[in-house]
Parts: C-alpha cells; sequence; structure tokens
C-alpha cells in the first residue's frame, strides 16, 4: 500500500463515470468543478464512506450494532484510507464557539490522548511535570538545608464562583492554620474577603 497517497479505481458512485485518482495523504487537497461533476459523490460517497465502512467493520459486534452499517461504494479499488471524519456543508450548530473538534465529537478523544501520551512541561521554568512517588517527594524535601521552610499546598477549590465560607471553615476545624486564595497567603483566623461572583481557587 502506498502510504504517501490514496489510490482509487474505478469509482462509479452516482455519476461518476469509471473514473481512476489518486490523491496525496496529509495534504490540504481542493476538489473544484462544475455542479453535478461528482465532487461529492467522489468526496463523501467514496472515499468518505469506504473510509469510515473499514473502521467500523474493526470494531467488534456489540460496537458494530451501535452505529448504522454504510454501504461499500460502487468502486474497483481504494487503498491508503484512514478512518475517516466528513463535515458536510450544510451541517450547522448555532453555537459561535463550535470548532471542528466539537462538531466531529472528537474534542473529547484528543484530550484524552493528549493526557496519556503527552509530556505536560512547567511554562515558568521549562521543566517537564512528572508524577512521583511518596519516597521521591521525602527525598527532594530533605535535600533543603537545615531550617529551611516550606509550604505544601494542595489545591481545595479550582475556578469556582461562591464565597466559600463553609470550604474556609472546614479546612479550619482540620487544624490548618493558613491558607492561600487566588495566590495570596492567609492566616486562617483572618477575614477573607472573597467576591461571590468572581472565579476562585484555593489551596
Amino acid at each position: 500500500m502506498d502510504k504517501e497517497k490514496i489510490v482509487i479505481q474505478g469509482a462509479r458512485a452516482h455519476n461518476l463515470k469509471n473514473i481512476d485518482v489518486e490523491i496525496p495523504r496529509d495534504k490540504l487537497v481542493v476538489m473544484t468543478g462544475l455542479s453535478g461533476s461528482g465532487k461529492s459523490s467522489l468526496a463523501f460517497d467514496t472515499i468518505y464512506a469506504e473510509g469510515q465502512r473499514r473502521y467500523v467493520e474493526s470494531l467488534s459486534a456489540y460496537a458494530r450494532q451501535f452505529l448504522g452499517q454504510m454501504d461499500k461504494p460502487d468502486v474497483d479499488l481504494i487503498e491508503g484510507l484512514s478512518p475517516a471524519i466528513s463535515i458536510d456543508q450544510k451541517t450547522t450548530s448555532r453555537n459561535p464557539r463550535s470548532t471542528v473538534g466539537t462538531v466531529t465529537e472528537i474534542h473529547d478523544y484528543l484530550r484524552l490522548l493528549y493526557a496519556r501520551v503527552g509530556h505536560p512541561v512547567c511554562p515558568n521554568h521549562g521543566i517537564e511535570i512528572t508524577s512521583q512517588t511518596i519516597e521521591q517527594m521525602v527525598d527532594r524535601v530533605l535535600e533543603y538545608p537545615e531550617k529551611t521552610r516550606i509550604q505544601i499546598m494542595a489545591p481545595i477549590v479550582s475556578g469556582k464562583k461562591g464565597t466559600h465560607k463553609k470550604t474556609i471553615e472546614e479546612i479550619k476545624k482540620e487544624g490548618y492554620v493558613r491558607i492561600r486564595v487566588d495566590g495570596e497567603i492567609y492566616d486562617i483566623n483572618d477575614e477573607i474577603e472573597i467576591e461571590k461572583n468572581k472565579k476562585h481557587s484555593i489551596e
């Protein structure tokens, strides 16, 4: 299989007349032509239909029962296909914040992919963020000189509106003496003014 192009031979969907075509992969390809010349028949009814059909066939029988099975397009050969996404120009969304990712519902899968295989980096120091065991964290703290004062923070509220008085009272009852609100450190007994209609972070 040629990995650099999609090879189509004998496409006859709708008004396509047994055409052969090669399309480069990993490129932005535009199909133009007169109305009725077969642009949609090639893009949607041939390439997309076959890519989607092959993807569905790779799933388990249980998963396939929830998906609509697409008919095999009228074509002799298609090579070089990957799982396909189709966005019809008639598809509309009233949400101005919609993107290709949200319209195709691939956004959540990309988030999961990046969370699993990505390498997060601290934006302030350029250091890769990695998980650590308790032993590693203890060893890191013990590397500091004696009498060094450190603060260990744990996120309690992240970007939520409200005064969070109940949360602060619970923190106080648990015996903590300091709290950080929106980056500012307070004594737990201080009168902390938190605006109700703004988002806040508490640690």
